[in-house]
């Protein structure tokens, strides 16, 4: 492991200090993910109604559902290609050499999801920690209504791509144990056991993969929890972790706050799988394993034919 100079987490407090200063681009990544109600019970919603109520004075939302997102992707919350990202951050009014702040208005999860995509483009954001309740605790004002006027950037900008996402193939090799890795199941252990209702297709998860809950990581006021407690639970299930952890979840979208609290604590070698469960379940020739153990290396996972 090998740590970072700059942490990816900002306090209210610190925010409220940079906003003082100025040159701050603060984005809410708020989406709406009700509970599933029955197998396969996908409802996301966008959280614009909810920043219009009570934000973050100067920030505006960015809609997770088609912004920063793959439009014409297949499966939802797709990272976005290229061109696209460009194109958002150009639309957004996001500045080049802006300091990017990103909240939600829940757990941090949506804000951590967006921090990701940035993150692989080569551009530092940091999330803030305890999102927008945690900002509200502290006192701090808050806006409502939708009287923020933000003009596109001026100058565009130049990105690139880390590699900090994996795909099915790659996902496949790993838990037949083709190539050396750790797949992280980022979801709650009730969905990662397959007790509780999914949104998805089938419930459990893929062969050969530990849980380490992104819920877990944060605590009741959904903050991260302290490197060292981070560093605990992690411990638990990659103790001789070798090659990269690959995190899954249902979207792509809890793991990113895994990733986050992972990458924070020193690990270096982290990636996302992207299509998660998603995509995973949506073929029934792919396993999926039921109960608390990760089920063992299955010669018998193979991506299907394209």
């Amino acid at each position: 492991m090998a740590g970072e100079t700059a942490s990816p987490l900002v306090s209210a407090v610190e925010l409220d200090a940079m906003l003082r200063e100025g040159g701050v681009a603060v984005l809410d990544a708020t989406v709406h993910f009700p509970p599933a109600r029955f197998d396969g019970d996908y409802r996301p919603e966008s959280g614009y109604g909810g920043w219009v109520s009570s934000h973050i004075p100067g920030s505006r939302h960015v809609d997770l559902l088609d912004v920063f997102s793959e439009r014409e992707a297949a499966l939802h919350f797709t990272r976005p290609s290229t061109e696209q990202l460009i194109s958002d951050l150009h639309s957004s009014g996001i500045e080049p050499g802006a300091t990017i702040v990103i909240y939600d208005q829940g757990s941090i999860t949506w804000a951590s999801r967006l921090w990701w995509v940035f993150r692989n483009a080569g551009i530092e954001a940091r999330v803030l920690d305890g999102g927008l309740a945690g900002w509200t605790r502290r006192g701090f004002a808050l806006a409502s209504g939708d009287d923020e006027t933000h003009t596109s950037a001026s100058t565009r900008w130049s990105v690139t791509d880390l590699g900090l996402w994996v795909d099915l193939p790659r996902v496949a090799s790993l838990s037949s144990g083709g190539e050396a890795g750790t797949l992280v199941c980022a979801l709650a252990p009730e969905q990662y056991e397959g007790t509780e209702k999914t949104r998805y297709s089938r419930r459990g998860h893929i062969p050969s993969s530990v849980n380490l809950s992104a819920k877990s990581l944060l605590d009741s006021d959904s903050r991260m929890l302290p490197v060292e407690k981070v560093l605990s639970k992690s411990a638990d299930v990659l103790p001789t972790a070798t090659g990269p952890v690959v995190i899954y979840c249902g979207g792509g979208v809890s793991a990113c706050l895994t990733a986050l609290a992972l990458i924070r604590s020193g690990y270096a070698d982290v990636k996302v799988y992207d299509g998660s469960l998603e995509e995973w379940t949506a073929d029934p020739v792919l396993p999926m394993v039921v109960g608390s153990e990760p089920g063992g290396a299955n010669p018998d996972v193979r991506c299907p034919r394209s």
